[in-house]
């Protein structure tokens, strides 16, 4: 067998993108018929072929959308097979099938071939799916952001060759698009100069998802930057113990409303053991992210305990990373006070006594008494630098944002720590007439 072709009509469930085609790669008669079975009801285009060099053969005649290949095959295993795809068709979204023994050709894949994800064998019919269609949900998602960019661009070069002779009031108003498109075309280039921005945005967006729990990751990241400061972290820890806090909730959002809604004391045990499950999530999700890796290992351990009774490695003391048992100390403070720990919110105070009382179980000594001289303190920046509240008319260049500047939608306009230019100022000041709002900007100031 070289390769089939099947076209599925779509048989029931939400249809996919007309025109999805996906490849499925194995040697075994029995796992392609398998997956075919599986995925006839979805309505995709689906390919299938018996080995790597009938893949590539596929591949060069048909577009594909998504490929999903075993790891042992004959001749070209899915390590090499996935590269070449990856070299040759980068658009393609790749997934591999692994059986528990692939340890190292799996790392080899996902180094090699790039993959989105791999998956063990056997299995769960409705994790596979799950996972194909949010590969290639984030597919056409990436496909649409980069034909709107690109639709952006084009329209702004238009907008400057329109005639300088247009009407006074088409000339303002197209004015006051191109500006618009400017300002918000400078800002995704400060994003990609600003990794540091992205992370922030990104943890925005995951916290529109939590309800009840929003702004909690950027309150945890505050505090632990404050806390690092205390206990004299180094600047590069100190980064990374930030984007850790960001981000370390990141395994929740698959999670159910009433799951990430209900105080994790209330919930069944059942329940509890799936949202135990987030902090290994939320390791693997990054796992392709080198930046992050780092990151990612503080968001795996930071339910460790001091004792040793944490999740999910139930490591103790030393063995748990510093940067985690700051996280632990924060995240649980925040937990507390907002609710989202136990059944009734606590005031400072009885958080403040909570983490004392599980001085030396839960948590690290040294970070609590670290803590506690950190909320004692007045204000969380360093003593040269205060705070100013102050409107976009008052707002000069060379100023440092104080918090995060979000718009009532909840969507972050400026970041923590940006550094403000007159092109900015001018903009954000187009930007309040176009929408009819006044911002107000918390500025860091340092006394001359």
């Amino acid at each position: 067998m070289n390769h089939v072709m099947e076209n599925i009509e779509d048989k029931g469930g939400q249809p996919e993108p007309a025109g999805t085609s996906v490849l499925f790669v194995d040697d075994e008669e029995n796992i392609l018929s398998a997956l075919k079975r599986l995925f006839r009801p979805a309505g995709y285009k689906i390919f299938v072929a018996n080995g790597g060099t009938n893949g590539l053969q596929v591949l060069q005649q048909h577009p594909i959308d998504l490929v999903i290949s075993d790891m042992r095959m004959p001749e070209m295993d899915g390590a090499e097979f996935l590269s070449r795809v990856a070299e040759q068709w980068p658009g393609t979204v790749r997934i591999l099938l692994t059986g528990y023994a692939d340890l190292t050709s799996t790392i080899k894949a996902i180094n090699s071939g790039q993959i989105y994800r791999y998956i063990s064998k056997p299995w769960e019919d409705n994790d596979i799916k799950l996972v194909i269609r949010q590969a290639l949900e984030h597919k056409f998602l990436e496909e649409e952001r980069r034909r709107l960019l690109a639709l952006t661009r084009k329209q702004n070069e238009e907008l400057t060759e329109l005639n300088a002779n247009l009407e006074t009031k088409v000339m303002q108003r197209t004015e006051e698009v191109r500006q618009t498109m400017s300002l918000l075309e400078d800002a995704h280039q400060d994003l990609q100069r600003n990794y540091d921005t992205t992370i922030r945005i990104f943890s925005n967006l995951v916290e529109l998802r939590e309800g009840s729990m929003a702004g909690h990751s950027h309150r945890v990241a505050e505090m632990a930057e404050r806390l690092a400061i205390q206990l004299g972290v180094g600047e590069d820890d100190k980064k990374i113990i930030v984007n850790a806090g960001l981000l370390h909730d990141i395994g929740k959002i698959g999670l159910p409303d009433d799951l990430i809604n209900t105080p994790y004391r209330s919930l069944k045990p059942q329940d509890q053991q799936k949202v135990m499950e987030h902090s290994v999530i939320g390791q693997t999700t990054l796992m392709a992210l080198e930046p992050l890796q780092e990151a990612s290992h503080l968001i795996r351990s930071h339910h460790e305990r001091y004792n040793g009774q944490g999740y999910p490695d139930r490591l103790s003391g030393t063995d748990i990373p510093f940067g985690a048992r700051i996280l632990a100390v924060v995240n649980d403070y925040d937990a507390l006070t907002s609710g989202t720990l136990e059944a009734t919110a606590f005031n400072e105070e009885q958080a403040m006594n909570y983490i004392q009382e599980h001085k030396g179980k839960h948590y690290d000594p040294a970070v609590v008494d670290a803590f506690v001289a950190v909320l004692r303190e007045s204000g969380g920046l360093a003593d040269n630098v205060r705070v100013i509240t102050v409107t976009t008319k008052e707002l000069e260049p060379g100023m440092v944002v104080a918090k995060d500047i979000l718009t009532d939608s909840g969507l972050l306009l400026l970041p923590k720590g940006y550094v403000l230019t007159e092109k900015v100022i001018d903009r954000v000041g187009l930007l309040e007439e176009r929408i009819n709002t006044a911002f107000t900007f918390a500025i860091q100031k340092t006394p001359a």
